[in-house]
């Protein structure tokens, strides 16, 4: 849910349900690393609430937009990393012999 002003639409809190300070701090992370983004934080309103706050202020692009960009590209950075593990996983699996590995 988006709690934001009609008129000036690069300032938005965004409010996400079943989500705690391990995405958030993902996601502000990536805002941060964004040019366009002035201002970022999040908060927890309660701890026993599952719902996560996202503030975000932009230069005058839309936060909506703007924190669209940071998930897309939080979403290729995990992609980045699973694969590039997958590869490593492989690349040690193929370079032991069966003689090598401890299987019981």
């Amino acid at each position: 849910m988006e709690l934001g002003s009609y008129s000036d639409q690069s300032k938005s809190t965004f409010s996400l349900a079943d989500e705690d300070h391990t995405l958030a701090n993902a996601v502000r992370f990536t805002l941060n690393q964004d040019p366009r983004v002035t201002f970022c934080g999040y908060s927890i309103p309660h701890p026993s609430d599952n719902r996560v706050n996202i503030r975000v202020q932009t230069t005058g692009d839309p936060a909506r937009e703007v924190l669209k960009d940071a998930c897309q590209d939080l979403m290729l950075m995990c992609q980045h990393v699973r694969s590039t593990f997958d590869k490593s996983v492989n690349d040690f699996k193929m370079s032991k012999t069966v003689k090598d590995m401890d299987i019981k």
